[in-house]
C-alpha cells in the first residue's frame, strides 16, 4: 500500500521562486496559497488567499488543521509594486507584515487545536542589514533596513517572525536571508540595471524597451563606488535549500537564522559592470544621480523607484559560514553557483536589439 504524502502549505506559490521550488516538493502534497494560481504542471491544491485581508489568518489555519499540514513556506511578499500592480504602501505593509503576522498566528492556532506543523520557514532578505553594513553581515548583527519600502518591510516581517517562535508550539522557525536574486527567470533592481532592462511603464519606458535600448546604470563618479562588493543568490540554490531543509529532521534549536549566497568571493561593481557590458552613466555626485533617477521615475522611463538609490550603490556583502555549516556535506550539492555564474546565468535573459536597431 502506498505511503501517504505529508501536506506542505507553500504561501506566494505563484511567484518565480515558488515556480522553482514547487517541482522539488514531489514528497508532499502541496498546497498554494497565493491571489492567483502558479502556471505549472506540478500536481497541487490552490486555494485564492489575500494575506493583506484579517480573514486569511481564519482560513489558513483552517486548512492547517483539516490537511494536518507538516509545514509552512512562506514566500508571499510584495517585492516590486509596479509588476505586481500594487502600488499603495499601505496595502503593500497589509501584505508583506501583516500578512506575516497572520500566517504566523495561523500556525500557532492551528498547533494549539491539534495541528502538526513542525517547521516554518520564512524568506526574508539581505536588505534587512541595509545598504551599507561595517563588515560582511553577520546573522547577529543588528537589522538597518531604511528608505527602500520592500527593505524596510522585510525587517519589520523578519522581527515578527522572531518575536513569535515561541508562540508556534513544536514547530521549528527558519529564516533565511538570502543575497539578492539572480537568474534568467529574476528581475529585481539590481539585476535589471545590470541587464539594461529596467522599463518603466511610461510611454518613454515602453517606447525604450521596443527599441530594445538598454538603459544606462546610473552611478557616481569615484573609484569607492566600483570596489564595492556584489554578492548574489541563484534563485534554484535558494530553491534547493529550501526543499533540502524541508527532507531533513527539524534542528533541535527552535530558530535557526541562515545568511543565504552564492559560493566563494564577491564580486566589484566593477567586474559585474565588465562582465555583463552594462551601460553605465557615470555622474559627478551621488546627489546627482539620485536626481537623473527621480526624472526617470517620473517620466515612466524606468522602474526603479528613487528609494532604492541607496541600495544600487550600497555595499552589503554576507557572511555564510553558518550556511555552510548548516548543510554540511551538501553544502556543495545545494548552493551551486557563485556570484560570478548565477550573474551570468541572468544574463541569459537579456534581450537582443531588434534587426531595426542593429548597427554594422
Amino acid at each position: 500500500m502506498a505511503s501517504v504524502k505529508p501536506s506542505l502549505v507553500v504561501t506566494g506559490v505563484a511567484g518565480n521562486l515558488g515556480a522553482r521550488l514547487l517541482p522539488l516538493l514531489e514528497g508532499f502534497n502541496v498546497i498554494g496559497v497565493d491571489l492567483h494560481p502558479p502556471s505549472t504542471s506540478v500536481p497541487l491544491v490552490f486555494e485564492s488567499i489575500d494575506l493583506g485581508q484579517e480573514s486569511s489568518c481564519v482560513r489558513l489555519a483552517q486548512i492547517l488543521r483539516e490537511t494536518r499540514a507538516v509545514g509552512v513556506v512562506h514566500l508571499a511578499f510584495v517585492l516590486d509594486p509596479l509588476k505586481m500592480d500594487i502600488l499603495d504602501r499601505e496595502r503593500m505593509w497589509r501584505i508583506n507584515v501583516a500578512g506575516t503576522a497572520r500566517v504566523l498566528e495561523a500556525i500557532a492556532e492551528a498547533n494549539r487545536m491539534g495541528g502538526k506543523a513542525a517547521k516554518f520557514v520564512h524568506l526574508s532578505s539581505v536588505a534587512v542589514y541595509g545598504p551599507n553594513p561595517r563588515r560582511p553581515a553577520l546573522e547577529s548583527d543588528p537589522l538597518d533596513a531604511h528608505t527602500l519600502t520592500y527593505a524596510v518591510h522585510k525587517r519589520e516581517a523578519d522581527m515578527a517572525v522572531q518575536s513569535r517562535v515561541k508562540d508556534l508550539g513544536a514547530c521549528s522557525v527558519y529564516l533565511l536571508r538570502p543575497q539578492i536574486f539572480s537568474g534568467p527567470s529574476v528581475q529585481n533592481y539590481m539585476i535589471d540595471c545590470l541587464r539594461g532592462t529596467a522599463y518603466g511603464r511610461g510611454r518613454l519606458g515602453k517606447r525604450l524597451k521596443q527599441q530594445g535600448k538598454r538603459l544606462p546604470f546610473v552611478f557616481p563618479y569615484g573609484g569607492r563606488y566600483l570596489q564595492n562588493k556584489v554578492q548574489l543568490a541563484h534563485v534554484d540554490d535558494v530553491a534547493r535549500l529550501i526543499a533540502w531543509t524541508l527532507a531533513r529532521p527539524k534542528e533541535k534549536e527552535p530558530l535557526t537564522i541562515l545568511n543565504v549566497a552564492g559560493r566563494g568571493e564577491p564580486m566589484t561593481v566593477a567586474e559585474a559592470i565588465r562582465l555583463t557590458a552594462a551601460s553605465v552613466k557615470r555622474l559627478p555626485t551621488a546627489a546627482l544621480c539620485r536626481q537623473i533617477i527621480r526624472l526617470m521615475w517620473k517620466l515612466g522611463a524606468t522602474s526603479i523607484p528613487p528609494d532604492a538609490f541607496p541600495y544600487l550603490i550600497g555595499s552589503y556583502p554576507m557572511d555564510t559560514g553558518k550556511l555552510k555549516k548548516f548543510l554540511g556535506n551538501d553544502y556543495e550539492q545545494v548552493i551551486q553557483y557563485s556570484t560570478e555564474a548565477a550573474l551570468m546565468d541572468a544574463m541569459k535573459a537579456v534581450p537582443q536589439p531588434s534587426s531595426k536597431t542593429q548597427t554594422a
